[in-house]
């Protein structure tokens, strides 16, 4: 008896191992995930030394809602006068931001509706991934839509450790070839579940090394969709004392200075204007003319602590409740007003 039960097993894994294997494949994975990723194309406009230009965006996202969210990075969208949405198959539609975390480079997009040839993605959880696991990246690298790489889970970094500039964001580091336009797309597990949003690479060369970065499902699911997230269409960064007595900031205050406001979005709506002129201060190159925000419903805008903590109000009030900015512009102290979204 005891003979003829291990005849059974080795049968029944002999028609269940090879089909586990076949799914696991690359392609499989690959052909499983890619009606769930899109190429999103923005369109923005900068300062630079020759007068303010405008310049397109190319990254990826992923569809995470029957409702047409969609997760990406927040340096593809963040600040964007127009983006666009593309579909496997090559149907476009517009895109607007609804949530955003700078200091996670994460954003989250909502079109009006979804493609019927579309399919949501599942999100994995990612506290279960472990340092070895195969990874599986599609997206756009240099505009080449829905390209495929693969690699491993080199390690993982805690928030404010690997990338001082996004204090917020838990990092996968990964082996799996990330180039321009990869960002904001989804990484896989062997399942075909996302467990990470590209952020970016690191590179001497300027191009891929084996030492990309991925924001950790964990920190995308809290910062875009476990509570109420506000954007406000801003591109900028907090001063340091030193620069903020080189601007004449008065009172001893610090503050958030304005680069760009991005068409339509809270900031432009509430008046906040961006800089108009490129300058090189204290041996820093940066974007000058722009508001300086004081405080935002009367917490200062001087550290990254007291942003999280504008953002966290923010995300309490309710659409058309009032906001309040108070703002240093051409040497003075003015109040701004704007509405919640």
């Amino acid at each position: 008896m005891r003979r003829a039960w291990a005849v059974v097993l080795v049968m029944v894994a002999g028609l269940v191992l090879p089909l586990v294997a076949e799914a696991q494949t690359p392609g499989e994975v690959f052909r499983k995930v890619t009606p769930s990723v899109v190429v999103i194309r923005a369109k923005g406009s900068e300062v630079t030394a020759r007068g303010e230009v405008n310049f397109l965006e190319t990254g990826s996202g992923v569809l995470i809602s029957d409702d047409g969210k969609i997760m990406t990075a927040a340096h593809v969208v963040h600040s964007m006068n127009e983006i666009t949405v593309e579909f496997l198959g090559g149907e476009s539609l517009p895109g607007k931001v609804i949530a955003s975390e700078v200091a996670a480079d994460l954003s989250l997009v909502k079109i009006d509706r979804v493609p019927a040839s579309a399919r949501v993605a599942k999100m994995a959880n990612s506290d279960t991934v472990r340092v070895g696991d195969p990874v599986y990246i599609v997206g756009a690298p240099y505009g080449l839509s829905y390209s495929l790489s693969d690699g491993i889970i080199s390690a993982r970094w805690a928030p404010n450790t690997v990338y001082k500039t996004m204090p917020l964001a838990e990092f996968f580091q990964t082996t799996a070839t990330i180039n321009t336009g990869n960002s904001g797309g989804p990484m896989f597990n062997s399942a075909g579940d996302v467990i990470g949003i590209v952020s970016h690479n690191i590179s001497k060369s300027g191009g891929s090394e084996g030492l990309g970065f991925v924001v950790t499902m964990k920190t995308a699911q809290a910062l875009l969709l476990a509570k109420k997230s506000f954007w406000g269409g801003l591109e900028g960064q907090l001063l340091t004392d030193d620069m903020a007595d080189l601007l004449n900031v008065p009172n001893n205050w610090t503050g958030y200075l304005v680069k760009s406001v991005a068409k339509g979005s809270p900031g432009e709506e509430a008046g906040l204007r961006g800089g108009n002129r490129v300058a090189t201060v204290d041996g820093q190159q940066m974007v000058l003319g722009g508001d300086i925000i004081l405080f935002i419903e009367g917490i200062p805008a001087s550290s990254t602590a007291n942003m999280v903590k504008v953002r966290d109000h923010l995300a309490t009030l309710k659409k058309g409740d009032p906001i309040k900015a108070t703002i240093l512009r051409a040497g003075k102290v003015i109040e701004l007003s704007g509405t919640v979204p």
